[in-house]
């Protein structure tokens, strides 16, 4: 037990949860079971200390320079990782060097780069239940951004939660989910769940330290003097962040409080069904929305851009001026052009503002700041010749940072490296004492080839030189042919095989004022580098505004790059409930087609007359293409962004709902038809007369008869919520359901039109009114390659049922004899709906009861009686 792995162990004893990197010179050492769970997943050698004991202590180790690779990989199989550095100079320590752990790496306060995308936060948050309200707050540590509110209920809760997509979960010890626990165990199957401690902080040490922390004199101005929830919330996340970084966090200035009804809420599933972020078939990010939208030129207008498609606003002001933004920028094309390649030139500023207020910041970064302030001014004057109110906003709230930009520049050399340890950092002219240093090892290349040309000549030696290597430091090198001219007063150094090396006294003093010129020089431009970054990291608060007006003025532009790429235009936004599009187009699937193969479809909802359009038609003609498309161009225009359609006049929504398809879900231990009713059941209890329901095929997960039966009562039900309905997109294949028009003032029938030609069946991609007369199954199983066999046999029972109605299959099995018509087993009492009213029908219509005398009543009776083929 030597005293280094003494000292491991008290410090792992410190950090029993988390794999410790021990560094030892230019590596990080694993010791025992951190060695054993690492090195497989890390896939390196699993070696061992004192081989020869009897019980050999197991090791792994990765570079310094690479240990940010190793990291991640760790933290993405959960684990948490304890960076352990040497914290004073080996060469001057006194036994073992001392070591302290710096900061502890989890997935939810990753700082590295190369453990970051570029285009998403990274968010460590916090669920905090006080009595029956929850508070969520969320931190992103690479950036600055902090965030809470208040919410009623956990399943609410768990909505933003998605919406917000965190890393890493914060949980008191004690939480409890209840009656949710299986919504909770899906909503947060992916995230990191840590379990902390948070009831042993009261709320006035809550409270306490997030006065301190964001310099207020109480929190009544951040809205959270009233919301214990919040408090324990937010307090808990700043708590966590800064025990994990062992650094005060000073980037972290502001917490930003909002209330749910600030923005749409989009749950997950409708994220997932609309493919936002990610596409349904890849999963990933190519057939999405964000991949057609995003043209963004900086990583924080990436994640800005990610954060608007999320939060669709409600009010229709701040909309608008994102519209004119939008609309200026993509009229001024040479403008906007200039504009995105300024914004080219600007590294991720949040970032980088971060990694100096946390001490991580190396010279390269801070040249990458000293480049992007640079780019500001000329940007600055670029946005003053635009007029619409936003732009005009971001112009003259844009802080350039020249005093910061210069600071740097006049600090930093252009050709500095990485690493302070390599020296050459800092300009000349900066520090008197340090400038002495340079001149000294600078100098010294000319001193080293004068001494050897000075020996030369002395010695008659024509092949000697003067080298240095980082063992044996300065000598002089002879050649075996050489040895009786050497000198006496060289002193052997080194025998090679052909040679021998030597110094003298001149040399050896020279070597000790060139390296403790080296060391002086490396420790004095360490100091120097140090307090320019403390001195930046004061101004991180106007670095980070700046950041924020760049993010928000890439978003605009990356948005009017889209409008004018794909030939969007501007919406019209309404204060009432109708939507009304114009040959509105999918943003997605038209991208994905040859130009002008894409049908365009109109599509006009409202309260008063198409508020439910029940959709029917085939499979593969394009009724979900239809209901997402319509969600979709909602969406962008409640964003800012402008629309794929001819016209679009927007309503505002304050949800959107989404039941499309489904699929076994073993995982989460729900059958199709349970997600479906899961699903549908948030929409109908959740729904309001301002929100926007798209419905797919509702009740297909389970038998005809009972899928239809909650298909027909969910329509009558959301044509009659809170007595003003809401305005639904219903796409089935339960033609029974087109009968709702006749019996509901507000639903509406819609077909997907299709044409029968020469024997085959044409998708016309194109949305009518009326109901569909046939589902074209068949059809669509030719088209997919069912065997011809199985296609012919599929029309003669097709004929059967069409011509008997829904006898038992055995009736219909070849040398079998269908059964009786009074053995079929009753059908559904809807049928009668699905067709056109008859003379008879028609007739009674148009009868009003009370205007008949009784002479003409009897007379109607007689001609009724004949409509009915019954001669009285």
């Amino acid at each position: 037990m030597t005293p280094m792995l003494q000292q491991y162990l008290v410090i792992k004893a410190q950090n029993p949860d988390a794999v410790l990197f021990y560094r030892m010179g230019d590596f990080y050492e694993m010791f025992l079971e951190d060695a054993e769970l690492a090195a497989p997943i890390l896939q390196i050698a699993l070696t061992s200390r004192n081989k020869n004991d009897e019980a050999p202590i197991p090791m792994c180790g990765v570079p310094h320079h690479s240990a940010a690779v190793y990291i991640r990989k760790l933290v993405e199989k959960g684990y948490k990782v304890a960076v352990c550095e040497q914290v004073e100079d080996p060469s001057t320590a006194k036994g073992v060097v001392k070591r302290e752990v710096v900061r502890v790496v989890t997935p939810g306060v990753q700082t590295e780069p190369e453990a970051l995308r570029d285009d998403q936060s990274n968010f460590v948050s916090c669920i905090s239940l006080v009595g029956d309200r929850y508070g969520l707050a969320y931190l992103d540590v690479s950036t600055g951004d902090f965030r809470s509110t208040s919410v009623g209920s956990l399943l609410s809760t768990l909505d933003e939660f998605g919406r917000v997509s965190p890393a890493e979960l914060l949980l008191d010890v004690e939480f409890d989910p209840g009656s949710e626990d299986q919504a909770f165990a899906v909503a947060t199957s992916s995230v990191v769940v840590t379990r902390v401690g948070l009831s042993s902080f009261d709320l006035a040490q809550n409270a306490a330290l997030l006065r301190k922390k964001l310099a207020v004199e109480n929190l009544e101005g951040l809205g959270i003097a009233d919301s214990p929830e919040q408090i324990s919330a937010a307090a808990s996340v700043l708590r966590y962040v800064m025990e994990t970084q062992k650094n005060d966090i000073g980037h972290v200035t502001e917490l930003r409080t909002y209330r749910l009804s600030d923005a749409m809420i989009l749950d997950e599933s409708a994220k997932r069904n609309l493919e936002l972020l990610e596409s349904l078939s890849r999963k990933s990010r190519r057939g999405s929305l964000i991949d057609v939208l995003d043209h963004t030129a900086t990583a924080m207008g990436a994640r800005l851009l990610r954060e608007w498609i999320c939060r669709p606003l409600l009010k229709a002001r701040p909309i608008l001026e994102r519209l004119d933004a939008v609309e200026e920028l993509a009229e001024g094309i040479a403008l906007r052009e200039t504009v995105i390649d300024l914004l080219k030139k600007v590294y991720d500023l949040e970032r980088l503002n971060a990694r100096v207020a946390l001490a991580r910041a190396h010279p390269r970064d801070l040249l990458a700041l000293r480049d992007s302030f640079q780019s500001l001014p000329a940007l600055q004057e670029y946005l003053l010749e635009f007029h619409s109110s936003l732009l005009k906003r971001i112009s003259t709230s844009l802080d350039t940072l020249d005093d910061l930009g210069e600071m740097i520049a006049k600090t930093i050399r252009d050709d500095a490296p990485i690493s302070l340890a390599e020296g050459g950092v800092i300009r000349k002219g900066v520090d008197p004492e340090l400038d002495r240093y340079l001149d000294a090892t600078r100098n010294n290349k000319e001193w080293i080839a004068a001494l050897e040309a000075r020996e030369k000549a002395a010695t008659g030696i024509p092949s000697l030189k003067v080298g240095y290597n980082k063992v044996f430091g300065y000598y002089i090198e002879i050649t075996r042919a050489h040895f009786d001219k050497v000198p006496p007063e060289y002193i052997r150094k080194q025998t090679l095989v052909n040679a021998e090396r030597f110094i003298t006294e001149e040399l050896k003093d020279r070597e000790t004022i060139i390296l403790e010129a080296r060391e002086k020089q490396t420790r004095l431009e360490h100091d120097l580098f140090v307090s320019l970054r403390e001195s930046l990291a004061v101004h991180s608060s106007r670095i980070r505004s700046t950041a924020e007006l760049l993010a928000r003025l890439d978003v605009l532009a990356s948005l009017a790059h889209a409008a004018q790429l794909n030939g969007y235009v501007k919406p019209r936004i309404l204060d009432t409930g109708e939507i009304s599009i114009r040959e509105g187009r999918h943003p997605v699937v038209e991208k994905s087609l040859p130009p002008g193969e894409f049908v365009p479809n109109d599509m006009r909802l409202d309260m008063d007359g198409d508020q439910i359009l029940v959709v029917t038609g085939p499979n593969m003609a394009g009724k979900s293409t239809i209901l997402r498309q319509t969600a979709l161009i909602t969406l962008m225009a409640q964003i800012g962004s402008f629309v794929p359609a001819l016209e679009a006049e927007i309503g505002l929504v304050d949800r959107i709902f989404t039941r499309i398809g489904a699929s076994d879900d073993l995982f989460r231990g729900y059958s199709t038809f349970m997600i479906e009713m899961v699903e549908t059941a948030t929409i109908v209890h959740q729904s309001t007369p301002r929100s926007l329901v798209i419905l797919d095929e509702i009740g297909r997960g389970t038998s005809t008869v009972d899928g239809l039966s909650i298909a027909w009562a969910v329509v009558e039900y959301l044509h009659n919520r809170r007595g003003r309905g809401v305005k639904t997109l219903f796409a089935t294949h339960y033609h029974e359901l087109t009968g709702l028009s006749r019996l509901l003032p507000r639903v509406k029938n819609f077909n997907i039109a299709v044409k029968e030609w020469q024997g085959n069946v044409l998708f016309l991609r194109k949305l009518v009114r009326g109901g569909a007369s046939h589902s074209y199954g068949i059809e669509v199983a030719r088209l997919a390659g069912l065997p011809r066999s199985i296609i012919d046999r599929s029309r003669e029972i097709l004929g059967e049922l069409e011509s008997c109605g829904l006898p038992e299959l055995s009736g219909l099995l070849p040398g079998k004899t269908r059964r009786s018509a009074g053995s079929r087993s009753r059908q559904v009492p809807f049928e009668f709906l699905e067709k056109e009213p008859g003379p008879l029908e028609k007739r009674l219509d148009e009868l009003n009861p009370d205007m008949l005398s009784p002479r003409e009543a009897m007379h109607v009776l007689y001609e009724l009686k004949q409509l009915l083929g019954k001669t009285p």
